[in-house]
């Protein structure tokens, strides 16, 4: 049964947590030193609950996909259904588990073991998919329709082709409060924001809440794996379109063939720059984030930080996109290492 105080308009994301707090926003500044910039400085969303920056945006979408439907507060609670490479669908099974649903998640055949056991481990069933994590879309959209069909199910997605699609803007509107959290804790406005995307909702909602918040060169560069570059492709193209690279990375997170379609009309419109950075790269960026002090996370957790470094590397792209001694610069760590993954 879904609780009555659960309606669509009053979720949000701080009253879902018990002992919500802001995430760190640590500074780094032998980092800033060695990169010859003003400024560096993380926002750690390790510590979010569940050890990722996720957990305020399955959750959230989960809780107000099932109060639109929740004209009988006594009738069944539907099953929610999505599809992960393990974090998104971890968050979607602690919205179920919160009012005492089903979740079942999709997982490409690729995901992480560890990350299964963690679904499951928060009573979510694992469904395993024969393909990449596109395709476990795909499984997870049509066993959501023909669930929907019989009232017993629930999709929510953090994508779509459909950029008006309302689960997928409430995932973003989750990850908002992760810029709210940053216009309270900044200092010095950053001028450079580094941030991973997968299919974009991260960036997306990062480049939405900070853009008119940031200081010229105003620069938010999205950072992806070379393998799987499906932002920088639908932002060249002007819309999503799946790509043919291998999808295989160390940044498991962001293995992603098909950008959000809501993801990419944010991104557009705020003009946001693409850096794509390889293996080798994102694997080093782990190790300077903890020789620098930083926290233990994982190639996607520190691609930010990858593509930070592989700017400042670069006389080239050091003058694209106007990086200096003035340069106050911001990055995400968005989950822990799988060794210091939450039980």
């Amino acid at each position: 049964m879904l609780p009555q105080s659960f309606t669509e308009r009053t979720l949000d994301a701080r009253a879902l947590w018990p002992d919500y707090r802001p995430t760190t926003l640590a500074g780094f500044p032998d980092l800033a030193n060695r990169l010859q910039v003003a400024h560096v400085s993380a926002k750690l969303e390790n510590e979010r609950p569940l050890g990722n920056f996720k957990a305020l945006g399955g959750m959230i979408a989960g809780l107000r996909a099932l109060a639109r439907v929740a004209d009988d507060v006594n009738a069944r609670v539907p099953r929610l259904i999505c599809a992960s490479d393990g974090n998104h669908g971890l968050s979607v099974a602690a919205a179920a588990a919160r009012v005492g649903a089903k979740a079942t998640i999709y997982l490409p055949a690729g995901a992480n073991p560890i990350r299964a056991d963690r679904i499951n481990a928060m009573g979510g069933e694992v469904l395993w998919v024969n393909g990449t994590y596109d395709d476990a879309v795909d499984a997870a959209a049509a066993a959501a329709a023909a669930a929907a069909a019989r009232g017993e199910g629930l999709l929510i997605p953090d994508t779509s082709p459909d950029p008006n699609d309302p689960v997928v803007k409430d995932v973003m509107a989750g990850y908002a409060l992760i810029t709210h959290e940053l216009r309270d804790q900044l200092q010095a406005r950053p001028t450079h924001v580094f941030v991973q995307a997968g299919v974009g909702g991260l960036a997306a909602a990062v480049a939405e809440g900070l853009r008119d918040f940031m200081s010229e060169p105003r620069r938010v560069l999205i950072v992806e794996p070379e393998s799987a570059a499906c932002v920088a492709h639908a932002l060249a193209a002007g819309r999503p379109e799946r790509i043919s690279a291998t999808l295989e990375t160390s940044a498991e997170m962001l293995s992603c063939g098909l950008a959000s379609a809501s993801a990419i009309e944010i991104l557009r419109r705020h003009n946001v720059y693409s850096i794509v950075v390889n293996e080798p790269q994102l694997e080093a960026a782990v190790e300077v984030l903890r020789e620098s002090g930083g926290p233990q996370t994982t190639p996607s957790g520190a691609a930010g930080l990858a593509g930070l470094l592989h700017v400042a590397s670069s006389a080239r792209l050091r003058e694209e996109h106007r990086l200096g001694p003035d340069s106050n610069v911001l990055f995400l760590v968005t989950e822990r290492a799988a060794s210091q993954m939450p039980e």
